[in-house]
C-alpha cells in the first residue's frame, strides 16, 4: 500500500522533505508537517474544511485519525507522541505531550504542554488538559501531577521514533535495491 498525498479544493500538503510517511498514510489538503516528524501506517491527516499543523520530531503512530472541523483547526506541537489508534479532532496539542493509544481528543479541546492523556481516554470538546498532569477517563479528569521522570519521557520519546523512522526507512531502502 502507498503513501497518498492529494489536494483539497486549493490546498496543497507541504510536507518538510525529512517526514517519514510509512506505508498506507494519507494526508489531504491544508496540511503542513515540521521537520523529522513521522506519520505512521495507514494514518490519515485530513486537512480538507479548516488547517492541520504538526509541528517537529512529532509521530503519529499507526492508524491514528487527525481531522478539523469548519470552526477549529489541528495543532500539534513539537515532539508529541500520538499512540496507535488515536483520534485528534478539531483540537490543540501543545508541545512535549503524548496521547495514549486509542485515545480521542475532540473538538476545541486544548491538551497543554508537557501533560499525557491515558490510553483510551476521551477528552471532551473544549476541555483543557492542565500541563504537567496526567488525565485518564471517559470523559477525562485530571488524575494526578506528572512525575520528574514521565516528564523526561516526552523528549526521549520524541529521539526514539525519529530513530524508528530512520531504521524502518533505511530498512525500505535496502529491500528495494
Amino acid at each position: 500500500m502507498e503513501v497518498k498525498i492529494f489536494p483539497y479544493s486549493d490546498k496543497i500538503p507541504k510536507i518538510a522533505s525529512n517526514v517519514f510517511l510509512a506505508s498506507g498514510t494519507k494526508i489531504i489538503g491544508d496540511v503542513e508537517i515540521g521537520e523529522n516528524s513521522s506519520i505512521w501506517y495507514n494514518s490519515i491527516v485530513r486537512g480538507d474544511v479548516n488547517y492541520i499543523r504538526i509541528g517537529e520530531l512529532t509521530n503519529i503512530q499507526d492508524n491514528s485519525v487527525l481531522h478539523v472541523t469548519g470552526k477549529n483547526p489541528l495543532i500539534v506541537g513539537n515532539k508529541v507522541t500520538v499512540g496507535h489508534s488515536a483520534v485528534l479532532h478539531g483540537c490543540t496539542i501543545m508541545d512535549l505531550t503524548l496521547i495514549g493509544i486509542g485515545g480521542i481528543i475532540l473538538d476545541g479541546a486544548i491538551v497543554e504542554e508537557k501533560s499525557i492523556v491515558a490510553a483510551g481516554s476521551v477528552v471532551k470538546p473544549g476541555f483543557v488538559v492542565p500541563s504537567g498532569k496526567l488525565v485518564a477517563g471517559i470523559p477525562a479528569k485530571v488524575i494526578r501531577d506528572l512525575t520528574d521522570d514521565e516528564m523526561i519521557e516526552f523528549e526521549n520519546s520524541a529521539i526514539r521514533y525519529k530513530k524508528y523512522a530512520d531504521t524502518t526507512f533505511n530498512s525500505i531502502k535496502y529491500r528495494d535495491k
